[in-house]
């Protein structure tokens, strides 16, 4: 099964990450990489192994890039792996891979994650479940606020090895990405909303306050020491600039009608 996949990543200054992904794709024949006008030594990284495709492509949103990545390189396997340039795959899941005979009607296999601070990797976390391993044109790619949606058009299966999410970017790096991230976030909740996790972000301070004792008490993510810790102030901000952000958007037009009265 192994020379029927294709792994597909996008990439935007991830030296810090794309060496260690790379490493662990040696089994991989061709590997997509999609880069988006990296300034850091990551074109360099890429450049030294053979096996990797580089494209370039101007980041407008993710979804449109990963619609790019997945119909416009050539990709010749009826298999993708998606990936993101943190995601680690381990050899328990290339194991299981390689043993994989998918019937003809299954249309995805969906994996669940580690996550890992630094190589750490933490007893639970909020990140979800996501189809990863797709057969190509029995999917679509849409919209989904600072991310992209996937929709799988057929059955898809389980599968029991993992992949690792672990970013060793700065805290730099991920504050800024963060506040571009949740203005897509806010704009999304302006165009849909629903359940309770959209109506808490609507209503700062509570989306903040209840990932951090969720975080740290709910998953017990106060048992893995530091690293829990900082994951757990990491999901906190996130939500925290969201707040911001949503309370910037109520209180402007106030402002602007204040400053507007003669009296």
């Amino acid at each position: 099964m192994l020379d029927s996949i294709t792994p597909v990543l996008l990439t935007y200054n991830e030296a810090p990450n794309i060496g260690r992904t790379l490493a662990l794709l040696a089994w991989a024949n061709d590997i997509v990489v999609v880069d988006s006008g990296s300034t850091d030594d990551t074109l360099s990284i890429l450049k030294a192994h053979p096996r990797v495709r580089v494209f370039h492509r101007a980041l407008d949103t993710h979804h449109a890039q990963w619609r790019y990545a997945m119909h416009e390189t050539d990709i010749v396997t009826p298999w993708v792996l998606r990936l993101d340039a943190d995601y680690q795959v381990p050899k328990e899941l290339v194991s299981e891979m390689a043993r994989l005979v998918p019937p003809g009607s299954l249309a995805a296999y969906e994996a669940a994650f580690d996550y890992a601070v630094f190589g750490r990797r933490l007893a639970t976390s909020l990140y979800p479940r996501k189809p990863v391993l797709l057969r190509l044109g029995s999917f679509s790619i849409s919209d989904e606020g600072h991310t992209e949606g996937w929709v799988v058009n057929g059955a898809v299966a389980q599968l029991k090895a993992r992949l690792i999410h672990d970013d060793w970017k700065s805290m730099h790096d991920w504050a800024v990405a963060q506040a571009r991230y949740m203005t897509r976030e806010r704009q999304k909740l302006e165009s849909r909303r629903a359940g309770l996790r959209d109506w808490l972000r609507m209503h700062p301070p509570l989306m903040p306050l209840a990932v951090f004792f969720y975080c740290l008490f709910g998953k017990g993510l106060l048992f893995n020491g530091r690293a829990g810790l900082l994951y757990t102030l990491q999901r906190t901000i996130a939500e925290g600039i969201l707040s911001v952000y949503i309370l910037e958007a109520k209180l402007a037009p106030a402002q602007k009608a204040k400053s507007d009265d003669p009296s």
